[in-house]
């Protein structure tokens, strides 16, 4: 079996690490990769968007299954294009992907399908956005952009002050082009954040185990949102009768819905929880596996990943059993570049990773690197996702973060307090 991993981030280097491992699987490629892709597998100089060439090369080297790891690809209709060439892929249609792609239509499916959500209203332009503030007393409130924003396209605020801000910098200045012309504003909700990732083929649903992810900047949950720090699994605070609630009064009405509209969902259901003092409600769908949530989750799964996703883009789930799972925790600590997530340099050697793959339990996920004479260099703003398992979660982490010490370039930075949560 030979498989393409399309995307060049740490979840693409988790998914390319765990399916190199299956059974029967000659070959992983990944397209583009980065420096880690290219050590577990190989890549191949193709950019993600490019949805010709990728198939092309899909055809030409009879690949038997594609990966998607990114969510634009997907928005951008590559799973239709595939299948319309009768090539086997993993990953939902373009309809479906706009659980991700559109706030407004997510929130729309949601809103039919019962599931719990924020109160939520949607607004194209600025005087809207200000005639509603009016009509509403002062306190906190989330903007989104309605289209995707490479997760930075999400302001929570504490006043309507900081809504008119916001609203002002996507509605006025297009400070995220048409992703944000269209923006969804809904109520502040309160309590933890969970990731719950599942696997469906259009009517199964195979949920994977929890994790939870840590997307502000700084310790303590401080700074600006990011596409995430860090992540553990599994996350304690969702219980086996939290998880029967969230299967039954958000992921099957999901889906059933889905169905119901014309838009069947096959691929990753990732759903970004908050759980409040009334249950545990949506604050987002994607359409992907979650980064860094990947990473611990993957490194905790002991069940064939080639296998799962090959019946689940052939729709047959239903012959699979159960998943296996290594009950050992897991901890993935993000390394980052000086300034993310604003502007960062790239090009910056990273010395220490073969040391650091040398502590026990631990496996260094490549996120924004790349390889050049011999020497492996940051080329994003998440750079790495160190990650270990240990017998506890303190073992975990201390694993996560002894690796993570022995990681340096100039600027490197991190998270202290990934886990800690739990």
């Amino acid at each position: 079996m030979k498989i393409l991993v399309i995307g060049q981030g740490g979840r693409e280097h988790a998914l390319v690490w765990k399916l190199a491992q299956c059974e029967g699987v000659e070959k992983v490629y990944c397209a583009p990769g980065n420096a880690g892709t290219a050590i577990d597998g190989e890549n191949v100089n193709i950019q993600a968007d490019d949805l010709g060439r990728l198939m092309s090369f899909a055809k030409h080297n009879e690949i038997d299954l594609t990966v998607v790891g990114p969510e634009a690809p997907l928005v951008a209709g590559i799973t239709d294009e595939f299948r319309a060439h009768g090539l086997k892929i993993f990953g939902p249609s373009k309809a479906a992907a706009r659980l991700e792609g559109s706030k407004s239509f997510c929130k729309e499916i949601m809103k039919k399908a019962g599931v719990p959500t924020a109160a939520y209203k949607t607004f194209k332009r600025f005087e809207e956005v200000e005639a509603y503030l009016e009509s509403q007393d002062d306190g906190p409130l989330v903007v989104k952009a309605d289209g995707l924003a490479a997760g930075k396209g999400v302001y929570v605020c504490r006043n309507h002050a900081q809504v008119l801000a916001a609203a002002e910098l996507m509605l006025k200045r297009d400070l995220y082009g048409v992703a944000g012309r269209t923006i969804v504003i809904e109520e502040c909700m309160d309590g933890p954040e969970v990731s719950i990732l599942c696997i469906v083929d259009g009517d199964v649903i195979i949920p994977l185990e929890t994790a939870q992810d840590h997307k502000r900047a700084h310790d303590g949950d401080r700074g600006p949102n990011t596409g995430g720090m860090g992540a553990y699994s599994p996350a304690p605070l969702v219980t086996e009768e939290i998880m029967d609630q969230i299967i039954r009064q958000i992921l099957v009405p999901t889906v059933h819905t889905m169905r119901v509209e014309g838009n069947p969902f096959s691929g990753v259901l990732y759903a970004g929880l908050m759980l409040t003092k009334n249950g545990p409600k949506v604050l987002e769908y994607n359409v992907r596996f979650g980064d860094p949530e990947a990473q611990p989750v993957f490194m905790r799964l002991k069940s064939d990943l080639a296998q799962v996703l090959s019946l689940a883009a052939s729709g047959r789930l239903c012959e699979l059993e159960s998943l296996e799972w290594d009950d050992r925790p897991t901890v993935c600590v993000v390394m980052a570049a000086e300034g993310y997530p604003e502007d960062y340099k790239k090009g910056l050697e990273i010395s220490g990773l073969s040391e650091a793959d040398d502590v026990p339990g631990a496996k260094v996920f490549h996120a924004g690197t790349t390889a050049k004479d011999m020497k492996v260099l940051t080329a994003g703003g998440r750079v790495l996702g160190v990650t270990a398992i240990g017998d506890n979660l303190a073992e975990a982490k201390a694993n996560a973060y002894a690796a993570a010490e022995k990681i340096s370039w100039q600027g490197s930075w991190y998270r202290t307090d990934i886990s800690d949560k739990a």
